[in-house]
């Protein structure tokens, strides 16, 4: 583990969520905590803030980037859909075999940037599916499970529900409801995606309400864990607020801030 600490019986963890690619800042993103947690989303198809980055920019150009992520934002999803078909129906090889070999380069750098210990649940815009053939022996993948830090029990559950965006790990309500019941009573819940509470899924520059979880936000009234942890909405109208005896917060867009957010007891 890439820890500094020394001299202090406390346990300190450091959370990030939302990477998107931003590898550097990832490295680093462990000194001075005892464990990382990610919550996903490691994976930058397109930067909605700048469009020349991201597999879909490296494929087909920063304009064409601009034009998806302007239909997108306006909410135009059929069109988007169709424009993105029309550039597709240019590139050699199958569609899903070249996200796939692009999505593969980004996961050997961001992986390889994980410290020792990592305890990480997939976001909805990553292919779990390849989790395990990049993630080293000190990262433990987790979705719809729990592990021990530090004496206290943290629950984690990957992924987002279904939307319009069609983003690669979207599944639906039952499906996500049997992960946060499989999960339990935990004194930490780690999740992607927010409760489905409206100021936790407006998010304030996208100007739309993304999607959160009435199973989570019912699990967390009936379970009471002491901390809920999500990512997800990267401008978010309130970043932390309190569900009965929940600490409820997002994290942080750690693509754009490139700081963990650090719990420590």
């Amino acid at each position: 583990m890439a820890s500094t600490r020394t001299g202090t019986a406390a346990t300190r963890v450091h959370v990030v969520s939302d990477v998107h690619g931003n590898a550097r800042d990832l490295a680093r993103a462990g000194e001075g905590a005892d464990a990382l947690i990610c919550l996903g989303d490691l994976v930058l198809f397109l930067d909605y803030a700048d469009h020349s980055r991201g597999i879909f920019p490296d494929l087909f150009g920063t304009a064409n980037a601009g034009r998806l992520v302007a239909l997108r934002t306006a909410r135009r999803f059929e069109e988007a859909r169709e424009f993105g078909a029309r550039l597709w129906a240019g590139v050699d090889g199958d569609r899903a075999a070249v996200i796939e070999e692009a999505v593969r380069r980004q996961y050997a750098e961001l992986f390889a940037a994980f410290p020792a210990p990592t305890y990480a649940t997939y976001g909805n815009v990553d292919l779990p599916h390849l989790w395990a053939e990049y993630a080293g022996p000190g990262t433990t993948v987790l979705d719809g499970e729990r592990v021990e830090i530090g004496g206290r029990v943290f629950g984690f559950v990957g992924g987002g529900l279904r939307t319009p965006m069609r983003t690669p790990y979207e599944i639906g309500d039952e499906e996500y409801a049997a992960k946060i019941e499989a999960v339990g009573e935990v004194d930490v819940l780690c999740t992607h995606i927010p409760p489905e509470v409206p100021e936790l899924v407006y998010d304030t520059v996208a100007r739309r309400f993304e999607r959160g979880s009435r199973a989570l936000l019912e699990a967390i009234r009936r379970t009471r864990p002491r901390y809920a942890l999500f990512g997800h909405v990267h401008q978010p109208l309130v970043r932390r607020t309190r569900i009965g005896a929940t600490e409820c917060v997002n994290v942080g867009h750690f693509a754009r801030t490139g700081r963990p957010w650090a719990l420590e007891w």
